[in-house]
């Protein structure tokens, strides 16, 4: 007699491959599937949530606040966690195909793209995810060599993650102080010289990805005054077309005229906007940097109908040490998973991992969030993305697809982990890592002070 997979006899067994929100948004919607299903998710650090930990900034704690969504999630009885364990080294995708009837890929874009310019590879030099995971205490990360002593940085790109490294460069320490930004940074952060903080756009004011709420913070900030040049802000007539009735776009431009208008107030920082620019060369001397040259564009529409940025063959160049590039992010290749190198992306329809070799779909393997799309939207946007995935995995539940797995067992795994001495950290044990991070900050009054290196981590787990 053949028991029906999903049913309370034989729940279907999921593993996901991943701890941020898109991993957590796919496990709340296998668990709330009209079939019995028990989730198994793997995390290669040791503390879940991903982006909203490591990515988020340290002074935007109501985004931080998603959270709680993802603990709800964990607290289901038929949910387990596995951190500390790796994908490919720890454990294998052959392994993970032989007791897990699905496997779901939700792993993020962990990589960034390059400026591809000269002098990009010196020192201080460096990518805004890099800068980002080292002021959110990221443990691969702790020991980034940020040097802030020069008075100038540059950051490359307008996009929320932009305008985040350039506010926590111009905040003042007391502002900081009261974030869950990581201690190593604090310390950092308090001894910089960084006066000048230039936001540098190769395309024009219509172009900005940022939101509303980014832009408009920068005019909040206590100790730093943000620079518009009015020249900058005349909008070509394909810009004009481009935005109209674009609300979101038009307030991000009428902030950008207010601080335009208003200029230098005498603050002892300033966040200059720069654009249609773009860095030709990153100049160093004695193995430092002292300058970017950049190139001015000029806007024009293309046979697309995009709105494209090239160079006028005239230069200009700003004085800086640090230059942070927020230029877009990739997905980086998991091992025995298809990969397309191109895109950053593993490659899928609707959800559906697709084999690159042969075209077809491949049995059971899904993907979601920033692996499946590439890095586009909010924390939000991966919600809906992680539901049409599981849709998708329902779908060819339904219709009979999914071959179940040879060794269904649950206790299978953790016995498999136990023998090769993985020290695996279950949801238990991370909330007693969790209780004493935010024990630690209520004490300094602060969201939490968070434990970065593993070894701390397992230390207070005895």
């Amino acid at each position: 007699m053949t028991v029906e997979l999903g049913s309370a006899a034989r729940p279907l067994r999921a593993a996901i491959v991943g701890a941020g929100p898109s991993g957590f948004y796919a496990a709340a919607a296998l668990l709330k599937e009209p079939v019995a299903v028990t989730v198994d998710l793997f995390e290669r650090l040791i503390a879940p949530h991903g982006l909203v930990r490591y990515g988020v900034a340290p002074d935007h704690q109501n985004i931080k606040a998603v959270a709680k969504t993802y603990d709800r999630t964990a607290a289901e009885p038929t949910f387990r966690y596995f951190g500390n364990v790796e994908i490919g080294k720890d454990i294998t995708h052959d392994e993970l195909k032989q007791h897990y009837d699905v496997i779901f890929y939700t792993v993020g874009a962990q990589s960034d793209r390059r400026l591809g310019v000269p002098g990009e590879d010196l020192p201080n030099s460096l990518s805004a995810t890099e800068f980002v995971a080292w002021y959110n205490g990221h443990p691969d990360f702790k020991d980034l060599q940020v040097d802030l002593s020069c008075e100038a940085a540059i950051v490359v790109g307008v996009g929320n993650v932009a305008m985040d490294v350039a506010r926590i460069l111009a905040k003042s320490v007391e502002e900081l102080a009261e974030t869950d930004i990581a201690d190593h940074a604090l310390e950092a952060l308090a001894k910089s010289n960084i006066k000048d903080i230039y936001i540098v756009a190769r395309r024009g004011p219509a172009q900005v990805k940022f939101t509303n709420a980014e832009i408009r913070e920068m005019g909040h900030l206590k100790i730093a005054d943000a620079i518009v040049l009015d020249n900058e802000l005349r909008l070509d007539r394909a810009s004009s077309a481009a935005i109209e009735g674009d609300t979101s776009m038009q307030k991000n431009l009428d902030y950008l005229r207010a601080y335009a208008e208003i200029g230098a107030t005498g603050k002892p920082r300033r966040v200059h906007f720069r654009f249609l620019l773009s860095p030709v060369e990153i100049i160093g001397e004695n193995g430092k940097i002292v300058a970017v040259k950049m190139e001015r564009n000029e806007l024009r529409p293309s046979v697309s109908g995009d709105i494209k940025a090239s160079g006028t063959g005239h230069f200009e160049t700003i004085p800086a040490g640090l230059i942070l590039r927020s230029v877009g992010y990739k997905g980086t290749p998991l091992p025995g998973v298809p990969f397309d190198a191109r895109n950053g992306v593993i490659p899928n329809e609707v959800g559906r991992i697709v084999s690159l070799e042969t075209g077809k779909i491949v049995p059971g393997e899904y993907v979601a969030g920033w692996i499946k799309r590439g890095p586009t939207g909010v924390i939000g946007t991966n919600k809906p993305d992680a539901i049409e995935s599981v849709n998708s995995m329902f779908e060819d539940l339904q219709k009979g697809k999914l071959p179940p797995a040879p060794e269904p067992d649950p206790d299978a795994i953790p016995a498999l982990l136990k023998a090769r001495g993985v020290r695996y950290v279950t949801q238990e044990e991370w909330k007693i890592i969790d209780a004493k991070e935010v024990a630690d900050g209520k004490a300094r009054g602060k969201p939490r002070v968070k434990i970065v290196e593993r070894e701390a981590m397992l230390a207070v787990l005895g």
